[in-house]
């Protein structure tokens, strides 16, 4: 069900009025798809009782509704929006300005559950508006109310981990379109942001186009295609980038080697490679060409000891030998006739 937003006119005239205000101190340092969603906000004021959805705000744009919903997020830590939610949490009406433009309906809070006052105790006062936004906003990826275990997740991003309300966003929307919706899942990758002295969204975006290109070249070379890692192989990826520290060639190779031995993709096998290499120090290729050059002495000079060893316990040559005195044996000859 597409739900409307019902905007009210405050200015006069067929025309778009722009504030100074707006121009001297916010514009120049928003993101330019916010500012669209600004102006087209304003322009729309202009028709009198309009309904606007955010879908028809994301179709004209020709961007997405979660690019709405971020535009109307931070035009309100502006201060120059304000969003009015219902009872559901749901975005019921806009304010621009010192005009409230609501639908039908007392407005609510974006979160009325008694476990979300509590949490927010803990929290500045003057983050918890930014916090129940978030809340709200992290519900819509979830795809369902948050619990209190969940909104205390969220706390603890932000109060223990520093980090940003919009870093925290980013989390969830990259968790979520990786396939992962369990905060268990968001939390991990928090942690190993967290360990990675990441604070900003561009640090984060940097770091996860790296990792995701890693993790789909590692399926692509077991010939997995179409689907994200388990968490049982990204285990095993993160050991290899992360706790070994091997480039994604060595790993690569690693993985061919397990196909061409194995057949088939087998994490284990391929950690049994990785890890001799570690105890090899290998760090390149070329270490690779020499601990292949050194296994391959070692089986040559055990398969030579092999062989001796073979020789050594023939049943032809277990005998005593004997040493005979040709010369004496001709004269006792001699003398016999």
């Amino acid at each position: 069900m597409t739900r409307t937003l019902t905007l009210k006119n405050r200015f006069q005239g067929n025309s778009t009025i722009i504030e100074n205000d707006f121009i001297d101190h916010h514009m120049a340092k928003a993101n330019g798809e916010y500012v669209k969603v600004y102006l087209l906000l304003l322009r729309h004021l202009h028709a009198e009782n309009h309904a606007l959805s955010i879908s028809a705000l994301a179709d004209y744009l020709e961007c997405t509704e979660k690019d709405v919903l971020r535009a109307f997020k931070h035009w309100s830590k502006e201060g120059l929006l304000k969003i009015d939610y219902d009872e559901a949490g749901n975005i019921c009406g806009l304010a621009i300005g010192n005009e409230i433009a609501v639908s039908e309906g007392k407005a609510a809070p974006i979160v009325q559950k008694k476990t979300t006052a509590k949490t927010l105790n803990s929290t500045k006062k003057e983050n918890q508006d930014e916090l129940r936004q978030l809340y709200f906003v992290a519900e819509q990826y979830i795809g369902k109310p948050l619990s209190a275990s969940e909104i205390k997740k969220i706390n603890f991003f932000f109060d223990t981990l520093n980090f940003s309300i919009d870093l925290i966003e980013y989390l969830i929307e990259y968790c979520v379109e990786n396939g992962h919706r369990t905060f268990h899942y968001i939390e991990s990758v928090a942690l190993a942001w967290s360990d990675s002295g990441i604070k900003t969204v561009e640090e984060a975006k940097q770091n996860t186009s790296s990792y995701t290109k890693n993790c789909f070249s590692i399926l692509n070379a077991f010939g997995i295609k179409g689907r994200s890692p388990a968490p049982a192989e990204m285990t095993y990826i993160k050991k290899w980038t992360e706790e070994f520290g091997f480039s994604l060639e060595l790993i690569l190779e690693a993985c061919n080697r397990t196909i061409n031995n194995t057949h088939k993709p087998d994490f284990k096998y391929t950690d049994t490679i990785l890890s001799n290499w570690l105890a090899n120090n290998v760090q390149s290729i070329n270490d690779v060409a020499r601990v292949d050059a050194a296994y391959q002495q070692e089986k040559e000079s055990k398969k030579r000891r092999t062989t001796k060893s073979a020789n050594t316990n023939n049943r032809f040559n277990n005998f005593e030998g004997r040493s005979y005195d040709m010369t004496s044996l001709e004269q006792q000859l001699l003398n016999t006739q």
